[in-house]
């Protein structure tokens, strides 16, 4: 093989990495997206379907949900507590293994209480996500998805209090 030939092939990888980590960074954000809007649009298991696999399992300080099956309407149910939320993630970290991959990314979300007004009260949460990710048939699918709170400030729902911060 000839020089030239290797710095295609060191291109190409390098192309399918970066062409990877944009996809996986693209998923997450659709579906971090999708938890301020699950109430405005119809996002319902099949839509779940192009982010997760059917087993995907979840880890919420909420509750934890196995499955894709009933996946939109546990959302619906998390979303209805509040007026509005609104999640902000940064700080992507993708690391790569094959056609596994972790993702970890910090999140600082707003949660509005019902009856506020525009600036009334909130219970704000930072924390951080811990994603695996899994290579499919139809491309990068999550499996794996905790979220971790690292802090809290706010007033939480009354049905929250089991929960610890």
């Amino acid at each position: 093989m000839s020089s030239t030939d290797d710095e295609i092939a060191a291109l190409r990888a390098r192309l399918e990495e970066l062409t990877d980590r944009a996809e996986l960074r693209d998923l997450f954000d659709r579906y971090v997206v999708s938890l301020d809007l699950i109430g405005e649009r119809e996002y319902d298991d099949d839509w779940f379907r192009t982010v997760f696999t059917d087993d995907a399992l979840f880890t919420f300080p909420i509750g934890d949900h196995k499955g894709i099956e009933g996946f939109a309407a546990f959302q619906r149910e998390a979303r209805a507590r509040w007026a509005r939320t609104h999640h902000i993630t940064a700080n992507h970290v993708v690391d790569i293994d094959g056609d596994r991959a972790v993702i970890r990314a910090h999140q600082f979300a707003t949660h509005v209480h019902p009856g506020s007004a525009p600036l009334g009260s909130h219970f704000d949460v930072g924390g951080y996500y811990e994603v695996g990710a899994v290579r499919t048939g139809r491309g990068w699918r999550f499996d794996d998805v905790a979220f971790h709170v690292v802090w809290a400030a706010g007033e939480p729902l009354p049905s929250m209090a089991h929960v610890t911060y």
